[in-house]
């Protein structure tokens, strides 16, 4: 599937059948991008569970996947993606959830207007936006966030520029230059009203969390 087709809906509706294991694929031979999927939707899920109960709003939740976990542990949950095959398959998985039609980077669609969450979660789909529009969105989440909410990126990411370019060089052709993936130092300098925490999961992911810096 072409990098031109897989950015659009019609791309994720095509991939939303064989998403999942592709993915474990990826993940279970260590490769890029996926390496540690696993490993970061376990640490995804056990931050969010620290606080028993709270509210989760899902960007880019595709199949379900987490959302599921998080459900079965007492979360209620809302998923966002602008796949209606992705949403299918995630409604699916989890009965009980909430999913709602929307794009990444832009207004919370109005079903969602003017809700906060205690936790907004994005694995694995921030990466579809450019830095500037990545920067501008998170910016304007924090208004969709509960007191004491936090924002977790799961996703493959970098400390730094040198680390992105060094994987980059290491996979050739097999790296997606259609994709914009999280490096630290450029989002912590880019958003200065976010404290933000990094976990590393694998030589290409890790989880942020971005909590108010006020």
């Amino acid at each position: 599937m072409s990098e031109e087709t897989i950015m659009n809906a019609e791309g994720f509706d095509a991939w939303a059948e064989d998403y999942d294991e592709t993915v474990r694929a990826c993940d279970a031979a260590g490769e890029y991008p996926f390496a540690g999927y696993a490993a970061l939707l376990d640490q995804m899920t056990e931050i969010v569970h620290a606080r028993e109960g709270v509210s989760v709003l899902d960007l880019g939740c595709g199949t379900g996947a987490l959302d599921a976990r998080l459900f079965a542990l007492g979360h209620p949950v809302t998923g966002l993606d602008f796949s209606e095959k992705m949403l299918a398959q995630a409604q699916k998985r989890v009965p009980g959830g909430r999913f709602v039609r929307g794009e990444l980077g832009k207004p919370l669609p109005p079903a969602l207007e003017g809700e906060t969450f205690d936790c907004i979660l994005a694995a694995y789909s921030l990466h579809h936006l450019p830095d500037e529009e990545k920067y501008a969105y998170l910016r304007a989440l924090r208004t969709h966030l509960a007191p004491e909410g936090v924002i977790l990126l799961g996703d493959v990411s970098f400390p730094n520029r040198a680390g992105l370019e060094a994987c980059r060089e290491a996979y050739g052709d097999e790296w997606d230059d259609s994709e914009h993936y999280l490096v630290r130092d450029e989002l912590e300098a880019a958003l200065p009203a976010f404290n933000v925490d990094c976990i590393p999961i694998s030589f290409c992911a890790d989880v942020l969390i971005l909590s108010p810096a006020d």
